[in-house]
């Protein structure tokens, strides 16, 4: 399954990568507010789809420009451009994620940079590889020393008081704070320790599932904001080594609003 998934992968990028030399040929429309999306999109997104059912007709599909198909203990968990605003601008930082989850466990993961042709994949259970090469999470125990990374908010904002109290918080806490403005790519960079921790609020699932279990599985913890399991299904989410994690967890408590605190069956306001 996780071969097909790579193979799925790099076939988008591939369309991805074409696209790129031709950008202002693109179609693009606005889904809401600051959230475009382009045919290369749909057409990356189709192309893992089709490469997917022609192996597991059966499955059952999450994906971010068609949605949800199917039904079935697997479920496919789809963003076939994850940074498509840097993509249209050609700022060179966005991926194609594909996970997988049965009875809704992750259980493979897949983060394809096209740009850098860096090729990350973890299994449940078997850890977390970039290129074959296994990674891990870093070691730095201080937040003071921690790199960060972060998503601003740029389409739901009734939490942004709330979010510009932990980034305060964090400028003056860590050793930096970046946004490069691909989630999938910001998880994967903590999962090989290029980054110590990640946290950003109103993610859709497949923005996290692939990075998440790469975190996981390359020794790092994952949870919402409060550090508790739900974070697929309440869009919020908090990474990093289990050294930093309940550093990040102190910083970004001291901010939430009841709004943002999880609600039971893990969802978020």
């Amino acid at each position: 399954m996780l071969n097909i998934a790579v193979k799925a992968a790099r076939r988008a990028g591939s369309i991805i990568m074409r696209a790129s030399d031709n950008l202002d040929a693109l179609t693009v429309r606005h889904k809401s507010l600051n959230d475009l999306v382009s045919e290369v999109d749909r057409a990356a997104e189709e192309a893992i789809i089709d490469t997917l059912k022609s192996a597991y007709p059966d499955h059952a599909i999450l994906a971010e420009e068609s949605g949800a198909s199917g039904d079935s203990e697997y479920t496919w968990i789809i963003d076939p451009l994850d940074g498509t605003t840097n993509f249209l601008h050609g700022f060179p930082v966005y991926c194609v994620s594909i996970a997988l989850a049965q009875k809704g466990v992750l259980t493979h993961g897949v983060v394809f940079d096209p740009n850098r042709n860096d090729l990350y994949t973890a299994s449940r259970g078997a850890g977390a590889f970039l290129n074959d090469r296994r990674i891990r999470v870093s070691k730095r125990d201080r937040l003071i020393d921690g790199l960060v990374a972060t998503g601003f908010p740029f389409r739901m904002f009734k939490h942004t008081d709330a979010y510009v109290g932990m980034m305060k918080e964090f400028m003056q806490k860590t050793a930096g704070i970046r946004r490069p403005g691909a989630a999938a790519l910001d998880l994967a960079s903590v999962a090989a320790g290029r980054m110590d921790g990640f946290w950003e609020i109103g993610l859709s699932p497949w923005d996290m599932a692939a990075g998440a279990l790469l975190v996981q599985e390359a020794g790092g913890l994952v949870g919402d904001l409060e550090g508790n399991e739900g974070y697929l299904a309440g869009g919020n989410i908090v990474a990093a080594n289990p050294k930093l994690f309940p550093q990040m967890l102190d910083v970004i408590q001291r901010h939430l609003t009841t709004d943002l605190r999880a609600r039971p069956g893990g969802t978020t306001g």
